[in-house]
């Protein structure tokens, strides 16, 4: 077997084999196949596409590269969810302990943020002491002990997706559908859930702008995870303007820990809810929607979630205090709201905008490596279709210095969009949930 003749057979429009497939991932993660066949290969399959068995023929050969976690002898079954990256998307740090909090193990590994989405991770490191990088045997024992991990992937999972994705970043090959499925649900499966939620986000702010990509996208990642043997269900989540008001590290975790306690905006709540019941459901804690949202309301309600919260910051080294007296987190130098500079109803809250913004401030990277600044950000005080007056705060911004601060206000202000007339609110998800 060649790779070059694996190239030209998917050049051609030709399906591959399961043969052909692994032979060419573990080539190019054994460094037998060199980077510019693997190029030739993903703008093959950019251009000519690849049909349901071979993605998920793809997505195995890619979880089956390195380390492969079997949870099934540490908890009964274990749930994951993975968000498509937006901006103030904090929903795991909600979602993952209202979960846990009903009796239902998730173990998940996140990423570190990179451009205008945040990272889990980032947010999570603005607690002092909060491990980021627990090993195998650590992920596994507080699985056990605690029912709930959060932590970051480690690099013997899925190897050949770090190296693909690499690649695809510098040669034009990422916005193929079956390479995205196949990178997300590749590290899903090798971290061993079983149910996997997955949250698509849809729009101005989001990878995926229009809802036929979203859903394509969805459809087939739920029938990756069916062909290997997993559960899954998929959300498309508007992403036209950022969820909830905090954009930023410091300030999500904040956000986070209010709606835990049942202060967090209205929006951000239900959004988790939703997702929490789905958890829920999938992984069979309820039989039907309606009691998978009663069981994720009451643990919201009477504090477990909370607890459960506490539980996972301490275990993995978090200094409680920070986030039992949030004041205590990182705080920006300068905290300035950015006025409405007219009366009317907001017709566009930007939401890719925001989060560059937010990137711009110091809140995300804008290569791997960059430093974090994990107090500054921007606060979102209304939502599209809200009436505002002349000098109202729209944004509230966090920024290190005045030059920033100065960016950050120009950058926010063409963001916006005004009307004269009512505007209708944006949903939080489209559609039913695909299954």
């Amino acid at each position: 077997m060649r790779a070059v003749d694996i190239i030209i057979k998917k050049r051609d429009g030709h399906e591959l084999s399961r043969e052909e497939i692994t032979f060419f991932i573990e080539g190019y993660t054994r460094g037998e196949i060199p980077d510019y066949q693997a190029a030739a290969w993903a703008m093959a399959v950019l251009l000519r596409g690849m049909t349901p068995r071979e993605t998920t023929d793809l997505t195995l050969a890619m979880a089956a590269s390195g380390e492969t976690l079997d949870l099934s002898g540490v908890v009964p079954i274990a749930v994951d969810k993975h968000s498509t990256g937006g901006v103030g998307d904090k929903t795991s740090l909600v979602v993952e302990p209202v979960v846990a909090a009903c009796g239902l193990a998730v173990g998940k590994m996140s990423g570190c943020g990179l451009g205008f989405t945040g990272g889990t991770l980032d947010k999570l490191e603005s607690i002092p002491g909060y491990r980021t990088n627990l090993s195998t045997a650590e992920f596994l024992r507080q699985l056990k002990e605690t029912g709930l991990v959060l932590t970051g992937q480690s690099a013997d999972l899925a190897p050949a997706d770090g190296k693909l994705y690499a690649l695809r970043d510098v040669t034009g090959t990422v916005q193929s559908i079956p390479l995205i499925a196949s990178s997300i649900m590749s590290k899903k499966i090798a971290a061993g859930a079983q149910a996997i939620v997955l949250d698509v986000k849809v729009g101005l702010g989001a990878f995926m702008q229009t809802l036929p990509e979203a859903r394509q996208l969805a459809e087939l990642m739920v029938q990756i995870a069916n062909l290997a043997g997993r559960k899954a269900v998929a959300l498309l989540s508007d992403m036209n303007q950022p969820l909830g008001q905090a954009v930023g590290n410091a300030l999500e975790v904040r956000e986070a820990i209010d709606t835990l306690h049942g202060n967090g905006p209205e929006d951000f709540e239900e959004h988790c809810l939703i997702v929490a019941a789905q958890m829920l459901l999938l992984g069979g804690k309820a039989k039907t929607p309606e009691a998978a949202r009663t069981m994720a309301e009451q643990a919201l309600a009477d504090g477990r979630a909370w607890q459960k919260f506490r539980t996972l910051v301490s275990a993995q080294g978090g200094d409680l205090t920070y986030i039992d007296e949030p004041e205590r987190l990182p705080r920006a130098a300068i905290i300035e709201p950015l006025p409405a500079p007219r009366d009317g109803y907001l017709a566009r809250i930007h939401a890719r905008m925001v989060g560059e913004t937010a990137m711009i401030l110091g809140a995300g990277r804008a290569k791997k490596g960059d430093p974090i600044d994990h107090a500054v950000g921007i606060e979102v005080h209304h939502k599209v279709g809200d009436y505002l007056s002349a000098d109202e705060p729209v944004f509230t911004i966090h920024a290190a210095d005045a030059e920033r601060l100065a960016e950050a206000r120009r950058r926010l202000s063409t963001a916006l969009a005004w009307s004269d007339d009512p505007v209708e609110p944006l949903p939080l998800f489209y559609g039913q949930p695909i299954r």
